[in-house]
């Protein structure tokens, strides 16, 4: 049984993508929250954005460092975490649920192909150490 949810896709960046009814939720996965340790601050792009695959579309800080949080498949962006705003540790505590931090429509299903499953990602993550 992976630590990583079944109904998720990710990518080698941590970053990972759900289906949610006609639109993707995306964040970055509980891996890559523990290696940024608390996170202070989270920039999200604006509803409208188009992106690609692999597009730099938001960022986050941490006290130990800042990283960009990357477009795991192409798409338009539909809605943003504003919860985040005020209280980004929620990616800290909840990195698969309450702190998402974007929305994509019209994804391009090709590119969620690419994509590793939970038990990949979770050999990926396991190699890494």
């Amino acid at each position: 049984m992976s630590q990583y949810p079944n109904n998720c896709k990710y990518t080698k960046e941590h970053e990972w993508i759900r289906a949610d009814g006609a639109a993707y939720v995306v964040g970055i996965t509980s891996f890559a929250a523990e290696q940024l340790g608390d996170v202070t601050y989270v920039d999200l792009p604006k509803p409208g954005k188009e992106v690609k695959q692999g597009d730099s579309t938001a960022a986050v800080e941490s006290v130990k460092a800042a990283s960009d949080i990357y477009a795991p498949a192409g798409g338009r962006v539909s809605a943003v975490n504003d919860a985040l705003a005020d209280a980004p540790e929620i990616v800290n505590q909840s990195p698969f649920d309450d702190g998402w931090f974007f929305k994509l429509e019209n994804v391009n299903a090709a590119d969620l192909d690419s994509l590793m499953d939970a038990d990949a990602y979770e050999k990926y993550v396991g190699a890494q150490h």
